[in-house]
């Protein structure tokens, strides 16, 4: 039982969830709940401590003899301590801190989401659950967007890192990966209002999405690898859409036409 949240481990979880530096240093993450616990337990995915409450559900129970049975170290702390090592307001009862080790992408992708720019932790971690759903093979992250691994995204991502590989990139890289040799993918930009209408667009080829954050829209080095431009008509005549909205209206479409 710890007692202080002044305890070594309390502290460390605590510097996971709020330091992105933290967590690149650490290669650890960490995840709140039991449903995306169950999640990460159910990929096996690595897991350095898991910290629960006194009062847990019989589901969480199970999930935490799953860690354990693993060998991995459990602690009970009561609510006040778990409050300190959660991002969360109201402690869901169990945290678990993970290796942070993105899953492999594919040799040969054909399903490539970039999101370029996307600031805001809740779009992000949406724009993954989109992807993941529509069976995207591989998000690249470019500089500029925010980190994947951040508390915000990892909740709103609904364990969508359990199940995509989700990579970090500097844009040499990208474009290293998107113009492979014998693979190439042809890249697409989503935009407000230039190029195609989507539904006109042949996406059953491989291909690779850019979709450009809210604010300032895709970066030079992002448009450098543009091949086309395709937007969603919007005869209400709003300027644009939510980058996630937007993202999961193209992801399904590229669905839809590699289903029929």
């Amino acid at each position: 039982m710890i007692t202080s949240t002044h305890n070594p481990k309390i502290q460390w979880l605590h510097k996971l969830q709020s330091q992105a530096k933290a967590r690149r240093e650490e290669s650890a993450f960490v995840v709140e709940g039991v449903r995306l616990a169950e999640e990460a337990l159910g990929a096996g995915w690595p897991a350095l401590l898991v910290l629960h409450g006194e009062q847990l559900s019989a589901r969480g129970q199970a999930v935490v003899a799953g860690f354990a049975g693993r060998g991995v170290p459990v602690e009970t702390a009561p609510e006040a301590v778990l409050k300190a090592a959660c991002d969360t307001e109201t402690p869901q009862g169990l945290v678990v801190a993970l290796k942070l080790q993105p899953l492999p992408r594919p040799s040969n992708p054909n399903f490539v989401l970039i999101p370029d720019g996307v600031r805001d932790p809740g779009n992000l971690g949406t724009l993954l659950r989109t992807a993941a759903a529509a069976g995207v093979q591989a998000v690249l992250l470019p500089p500029g967007t925010t980190d994947a691994y951040a508390p915000k995204v990892v909740r709103a991502a609904m364990g969508a890192h359990f199940r995509l590989a989700v990579q970090p990139m500097d844009w040499p890289a990208i474009q290293s990966t998107v113009h492979s040799p014998g693979h190439p993918l042809r890249v697409l930009l989503a935009d407000s209002s230039d190029g195609q209408p989507y539904t006109q667009v042949d996406l059953r080829a491989p291909l690779a999405l850019v979709v450009g954050g809210e604010a300032e829209g895709a970066s030079p080095p992002a448009i450098a690898l543009v091949d086309q431009r395709l937007h969603i008509p919007m005869p209400g005549g709003m300027e644009s859409l939510n980058a996630a909205v937007a993202a999961a209206i193209l992801l399904f479409e590229v669905v839809r036409q590699r289903a029929s």
